[in-house]
């Protein structure tokens, strides 16, 4: 069964210490391939690999995008300010505020937001240092990650289930307005005889000239020759039944069944090109019609 690459998975629990939470969050849209975005604490970005990993086991095409958060309860007396990284901060922003005073029209005295500074990476160090913070929250944020995944999953099983039946709406239309294009089909080289009869009668009539039956035998065997649309019909109805298939037995089949997609449209475009009968055209593009929906809802299939 067809999955969606629109999701949303979200998993919680204690991180180890009183006071201490850890939240996990997946987050998946469309995407023509895979691409992932792990957002995580500073002393847990060693689990980047690990967690695209993981991923990529059960996730095969979209945008995703995992947040990590936890909130420590801190220790006032473990709070430290590095401050060696601190003053290199201080000095930076002296050098840019200098060059932003000599340019054309700068600011005359800019100011250094000590917020600003206090809030940059490394600046304010809490806790454990990196190693033992990893080792503590490792084993639970994974835990996590695999329970939002398994939870982000189940979404898009679900959203594959609603796709598949809008899709299966759609088929529906093309395969009852297929059936009356190869119904008509058959009569259009007749009527083309019948009025073509009556149109060179009337103009023989009209100069006493004379045409023989053979002359518009071959006329009419031309036109239904290059007006045939059999093969056509025929293919097209084999897409349709290749389309069910692979929406009802594969699971990564978005892109191919945009190829499918792309396929009945050709079909469809070259029947309306061929068929000199208005009936049929107004079939085909409600067929077309249908054939656009299509491609825009397997867009949305991972």
């Amino acid at each position: 069964m067809i999955v969606s690459m629109t999701g949303f998975g979200a998993a919680s629990a204690d991180a180890g210490g009183e006071g201490t939470n850890c939240s996990v969050e997946v987050r998946t849209v469309n995407n023509r391939f895979f691409k992932t975005v792990i957002k995580l604490p500073d002393k847990l970005t060693a689990m980047e690999p690990e967690i695209d990993k993981i991923l990529r086991e059960h996730l095969a095409r979209g945008s995703v995008v995992l947040a990590v958060a936890i909130k420590d309860q801190v220790d006032a007396s473990s709070v430290k300010i590095n401050r060696q990284l601190l003053e290199t901060y201080v000095q930076a922003a002296k050098d840019a505020c200098a060059a932003l005073a000599k340019m054309p029209g700068g600011v005359l005295n800019p100011r250094v937001d000590a917020a600003a500074l206090l809030a940059l990476p490394g600046v304010i160090e809490t806790g454990d240092d990196t190693a033992a913070y990893l080792s503590t929250h490792r084993e639970v944020v994974l835990k996590l990650c695999r329970a939002a995944i398994a939870n982000v999953t189940e979404m898009r099983k679900k959203e594959g289930a609603a796709l598949a039946q809008d899709l299966a709406k759609h088929l529906a239309v093309i395969r009852e307005d297929l059936g009356h294009v190869s119904k008509l089909a058959p009569s259009v080289a007749k009527q083309y005889h019948e009025k073509l009869r009556a149109r060179v009668l009337q103009m023989v009539s009209d100069s006493k000239l004379s045409l023989s039956d053979q002359d518009l035998l071959k006329e009419v065997a031309l036109f239904t020759d290059r007006a045939d649309i059999s093969e056509e019909i025929n293919r097209l109805g084999g897409h349709l039944d290749q389309f069910e298939a692979v929406c009802q037995k594969e699971s990564e089949a978005g892109r191919k069944l945009d190829f499918i997609a792309q396929e009945m449209l050709r079909e469809a475009n070259t029947i309306a090109s061929k068929a000199n009968d208005s009936e049929i055209s107004k079939r085909c593009v409600n067929i077309k019609s249908a054939i656009d929906r299509i491609k825009e809802q397997v867009q949305n299939v991972e």
